[in-house]
């Protein structure tokens, strides 16, 4: 399905879809894209999905498209849109189904030279600590009561229970936990489908990545994060909710449908399904997305600390002696009360990023302290063999996308599609040529998530930091790579 609508050029990296192309369009659709990334963007209807978001009641600036943008549930993965507090909306459709499916860097004082010969050990002892796969079931058993404060509490609850440093919640978006989460609002079948999946990676394109650093563009930006030379190793953890988000935003979807036709919201797109963001829908799905976000907070913090122990088993040394620092974890998948300047006026608004990532500039008090002066982190990960690269926040980002930028690579080709066009073993020969160790759950995700089912990194990145929505600071690449 192609898309045929116009788009006006605003810049080599923006283009807009004026409010003219649809009717209801309250502002316009701004992409965040260059020339031949928009003729790839184009094969799918995402950008009328950009276009129908902007009808939506409260929206300000503008419905925006990051250049990882792709067809999703009612908005675009790699959609971006902010509603007034007051007027606006709430949309589990544009939050997604995998609640803050995010990503942690962690950084080492280990080097390539002490890792590379350890590669297939390191990979094989974190695949046997850390359970991944389609449904697959974690270490830690949970009552239900147990379950609610995960909800509740997020990663504060696996610090407390020992899985991991107090540090670690300073350098978390949120610190790891959305004050407003209260699993009143969670139904039992998410509590369940949650409980035994703690602490597991999941499938798809959730990955535990070993890489070292490639290349390293602000050394004096790089250095405040704990990255001061190329070739050293740092570890990257991608994953989310799993089934207790999938089954939140499962449950908040079907009572919006009634909830939009209850307060009379005319919807382009039945999955655009939403409600006031004060009204009592609105605040329930809000409290219970929370708790999903928490919920993967704690799932990560877990991962964590056994991704530690496996070091430690490996190298014979404590994560303390290798500096096993978290230098951030962000969200991707999220909505969010926030205030932004609009028209030279603090607004209280709610953000929703869907595949898409937080990007606050130097200065915001939603920062660590130690990150202040140089900006939020951002971490856009790439997929299997390819790099991933940590940015930061920009004004640019705060005047223009609410302080947001994208989330990855974005998805080119369907699973379906991947599986029949890449043979397992070809995906794990070639990863294995470029000196990548891999170990998957599955033959098939091997297929599936094979970095040509995906835009290029590299290209993404490179629109984001010449629109200037973030910066590039430090690219890395991997050497160890375990997939669910």
């Amino acid at each position: 399905m192609t898309w045929n609508g116009p788009l006006k050029k605003l810049t080599d990296y923006k283009y807009e879809i004026e409010t003219s192309y649809k009717k209801g369009m309250k502002v316009s659709g701004i992409v965040y894209a260059d020339a031949k990334m928009i003729e790839d963007v184009r094969k799918d209807n995402s950008l009328e999905q950009v276009a129908n978001v902007a009808t939506l009641p409260g929206i300000l600036g503008h419905s925006m498209a990051m250049p990882d943008i792709h067809w999703g549930y009612g908005f675009p993965i790699g959609g971006v849109a902010a509603f007034d507090y007051e007027t606006g909306i709430i949309s589990p459709g544009g939050v997604g189904y995998d609640i803050n499916c995010g990503v942690r860097l962690v950084r080492t004082n280990l080097m390539l030279k002490d890792v590379q010969p350890k590669i297939r050990d390191l990979i094989d002892t974190i695949f046997t600590n850390v359970p991944s796969g389609v449904g697959s079931e974690g270490k830690v058993r949970l009552t239900y009561d147990e379950m609610k404060n995960v909800l509740d509490l997020g990663a504060e609850w696996a610090v407390e229970k020992g899985y991991g440093w107090k540090e670690d919640l300073d350098f978390l978006e949120e610190n790891g936990r959305l004050k407003f989460a209260d699993s009143s609002f969670v139904s039992d079948k998410a509590i369940q489908r949650g409980m035994p999946q703690l602490g597991t990676l999941g499938a798809g394109n959730h990955f535990l990545e070993v890489q070292k650093v490639e290349e390293i563009y602000e050394p004096e930006i790089a250095k405040v994060f704990g990255i001061t030379t190329k070739d050293q190793i740092v570890v990257m953890i991608h994953t989310g909710s799993r089934g207790a988000g999938h089954q939140i935003a499962t449950d908040y979807i079907a009572k919006m449908v009634n909830a939009a036709k209850k307060y009379n919201i005319h919807l382009e797109d039945k999955q655009l399904a939403c409600a006031p963001a004060t009204s009592q829908e609105g605040e329930e799905y809000l409290k219970a997305m929370g708790c999903g976000a928490n919920y993967a907070w704690a799932n990560r913090q877990l991962i964590l600390h056994w991704v530690r122990e496996s070091f430690q088993k490996v190298f014979r040394q404590t994560p303390e002696s290798m500096e096993m620092h978290v230098i951030y974890d962000v969200c991707h998948n999220i909505g969010k009360i926030e205030e932004h300047e609009i028209d030279g006026k603090r607004r209280k608004v709610v953000v929703h990023r869907k595949g898409a990532t937080r990007a606050f500039a130097l200065g915001r008090t939603e920062i660590p302290a130690p990150y202040r002066k140089v900006g939020q982190p951002v971490l856009i990960p790439g997929d299997m063999g390819t790099a991933s690269y940590l940015l930061v926040g920009t004004e640019i980002a705060m005047q223009e996308t609410f302080g947001s930028t994208c989330h990855g690579a974005g998805r080119v080709m369907s699973r379906e599609a991947a599986i029949r066009r890449f043979r397992p073993n070809d995906v794990r020969d070639s990863l294995m040529k470029q000196g990548i160790y891999v170990r998957a759950a599955s033959k098939e995700v091997l297929s599936e998530e094979s970095p040509e089912a995906y835009k290029d990194v590299d290209d993404v990145v490179r629109i984001a930091h010449n629109a200037r929505i973030s910066k590039m600071i430090v690219k890395m690449r991997p050497i160890g790579v375990m997939k669910g």
